[in-house]
């Protein structure tokens, strides 16, 4: 759709992550339009439209805390006919920012969900890397602490995919120093910093060279893009199912079976889990 074009209709505009210049022509056509426009921050997203020239749109604040409550709202908005554009603060909607409940919400209550593409700094960031981008996963921040922290680390350590992550910059050291010990020093890894931005940079190195350059402080908004790791040998699909059935055969859960199975095997839980809801149920 190349407008807002029907009743009822919610829109997902992406909006700059940093140059201005990056809003679209059919961006700022569909924020002209919309009869309501869900934000992030209403600021900022005031500040965006004066720079776009469109005046006199009605807006709702729609971030974390609130998105919810403001689904209630935008529904029925759209059960009264209204058009509703759906911005954050920068990049795509619902990609490690609110929107993705919102959608879900609007979809069940029946409403038609549309999008207009453009910045999002996960992808900005990966296809700059150098790393590999046929198979990739978002994983957004890390836990902050604590056994949630270690488990994560220790499931990603194995993950083949291309990882894209989020830090903060005053965070930026000691998670590289925690990827470096869970991944190991030689891992691969781009730090795009202030992607499209006056002062974007890309660090490409190691994990071990990324946690020295990071000991010095750096500022603003930042994407990590570290490669997967290397194919486990000797760990293919039918030496997995083999474990597998054994595991479910002491009575275990498929869940169980496939934890219990990616430790002995070293393989992503991820792709043990895959196979275990493989195994017919005894």
């Amino acid at each position: 759709m190349s407008t807002l074009s029907g009743a009822g209709l919610l829109v997902l505009v992406a909006t700059p992550i940093g140059n201005l210049g990056d809003l679209s022509q059919r961006a700022v056509k569909v924020l002209s339009a919309a009869d309501l426009i869900a934000c992030e921050d209403t600021r900022r997203t005031g500040l965006l439209l004066s720079h776009a020239g469109i005046t006199g749109s009605s807006l709702l604040r729609v971030d974390q805390h609130t998105e919810e409550a403001a689904a209630g709202k935008v529904i029925r908005r759209l059960s009264e006919g209204a058009s509703v554009a759906v911005v954050t603060d920068a990049g795509t909607p619902g990609i490690s920012d609110p929107g993705e409940r919102l959608v879900r919400r609007v979809l069940d209550a029946g409403f038609e969900v549309s999008v207009v593409p453009g910045p999002s700094a996960p992808v900005a960031a990966l296809v700059m890397s150098g790393l590999p981008t046929t198979r990739w996963c978002m994983e957004g921040f890390l836990p902050r602490s604590g056994a949630a922290r270690t488990g994560r680390l220790a499931e990603l350590a194995v993950e083949e995919r291309t990882i894209v992550l989020f830090e903060s910059p005053r965070r930026l050291a000691a998670t590289l120093a925690d990827l470096a010990g869970a991944f190991g020093a030689e891992r691969p890894v781009a730090v795009a910093r202030e992607v499209t931005k006056l002062h974007e940079e890309v660090w490409r190195g190691t994990l071990a060279g990324a946690s020295t350059w990071a000991a010095t402080p750096v500022k603003g908004e930042i994407v990590l893009v570290v490669g997967g790791a290397a194919p486990t040998a000797g760990a293919d699909d039918d030496r997995i199912r083999v474990l597998l059935a054994e595991a479910r055969g002491t009575g275990a859960s498929t869940r169980d079976a496939a934890d219990e199975v990616a430790r002995r095997l070293g393989v992503s839980r991820r792709r043990a889990y895959r196979l275990a809801l493989e195994i017919p149920a005894s």
